[in-house]
């Protein structure tokens, strides 16, 4: 592995040196492509493709739980522990000393009749994606959560933030960001065909793909860009182990901090202040969660009866949940069973409105399913 980080080492001190220009496209389009697999190897072992293969260090045994699961991530002593109590009634254990928190602590809590599993991540620390202090066990479980929490102390500085951006990256993880829509298909023969829909303007180009593309030892595929995607992106698709997680960012105890230094982190996008100590800016940080995930309310209604507004299903929009989701989510033989449902609320035309089962849901919908045999 020493040998590896050495020749990443020689890569980046290259990349620094070249000036970047349509000269150097070509070139730094073969160093990042070899980058990129030396990192995977890096982190997954030799010929390492995908986070979680049998040569990479597994995350924390904690099986999933609830509507959808969020991770906390800092460096040690940040208030992650205590943050996780207020925000689910969980005890971990809180010290004023470092690694405090030595495995992975799970906690529940509930929003809007969600029940949202909170992971409580031991402390990184920086070389983290490299196997430092437990980090790559940390990491790889906060991959397998719907939205990551990177609690920060607010009187600490900023350059912390950096150092976990850049741990989480290293080790696949794209925070913010959605998955290109860049569309690669392998084929047997026929060479390279390079078509964009769109313009390129961040130094992507038929060259530039083809240069890459026999760095993997790809030499007949079909690559089609339908938007404007730079170099790194189109790596990432290569590559097939990235995982494109919403990130917020907490700074903590912000009862330590001045008026003017709030003032400076208000510029700051995705972030919440907050001071999980007193119990400050809870519901923010918990709206925020909320919309962030996406997470929908669907109320159940039995035929001739109210609709059951105290245990809502949780479903996620950027899935476009259809009542086929909604009837799997309950039970996965109801769809068997399934003739039509009755939906009152955004997604209907007319309340109620009669819909199949390819009907797109909306929050806070009414449902009433209907059996082939004519009743619920």
């Amino acid at each position: 592995m020493a040998d590896v980080q050495a020749k990443i080492d020689v890569i980046e001190a290259e990349m620094a040196r070249t000036q970047k220009n349509k000269a150097t496209n070509y070139h730094l389009g073969t160093l990042k492509a070899k980058l990129a697999k030396l990192r995977s190897e890096l982190v997954n072992g030799p010929g390492g493709k995908a986070a979680g293969t049998k040569n990479s260090e597994r995350g924390f045994d904690v099986s999933k739980s609830g509507d959808t699961r969020v991770g906390l991530v800092g460096f040690p002593s940040v208030g992650k522990s205590t943050l996780l109590t207020t925000l689910t009634g969980t005890r971990s254990e809180a010290a004023a000393y470092e690694f405090t928190t030595l495995t992975c602590i799970p906690g529940t809590m509930k929003y809007k009749g969600a029940r949202i599993q909170v992971l409580d991540l031991p402390g990184i620390i920086e070389g983290a994606a490299d196997g430092k202090g437990r980090g790559r066990q940390v990491i790889s479980t906060a991959r397998t959560c719907n939205m990551i929490l990177v609690v920060l102390d607010a009187g600490k500085p900023l350059t912390h933030k950096k150092i976990i951006e850049a741990e989480l990256f290293s080790f696949g993880i794209r925070m913010n960001q959605k998955p290109p829509k860049i569309k690669i298909v392998k084929k047997e023969n026929g060479g390279i065909g390079y078509q964009e829909i769109v313009k390129q303007t961040k130094g992507m180009n038929s060259d530039v793909a083809r240069v890459i593309l026999k760095e993997y030892r790809i030499s007949c595929a079909e690559i089609i860009l339908r938007e404007d995607v730079s170099v790194d992106q189109f790596i990432d698709v290569l590559e097939d182990n990235r995982a494109y997680i919403p990130v917020l960012y907490l700074f903590n105890k912000i009862d330590s901090i001045t008026i003017e230094e709030m003032d400076i982190l208000d510029a700051m996008p995705n972030y919440v202040p907050l001071s999980s100590q007193h119990g400050w800016n809870i519901e923010e940080l918990m709206e925020e969660v909320w919309s962030r995930c996406n997470m929908l309310r669907i109320y159940t209604k039995p035929k001739g009866q109210i609709p059951d507004y105290d245990e809502p299903v949780i479903l996620h929009s950027e899935r476009n949940p259809s009542i086929e989701e909604f009837c799997m989510r309950l039970h996965k033989s109801i769809i068997l069973e399934f003739s039509h449902a009755l939906v009152w609320g955004k997604s209907a035309k007319h309340q109620p409105q009669r819909c199949g089962k390819e009907h797109i849901l909306q929050d806070e919908d009414i449902v009433q399913l209907c059996k082939k045999s004519g009743g619920k």
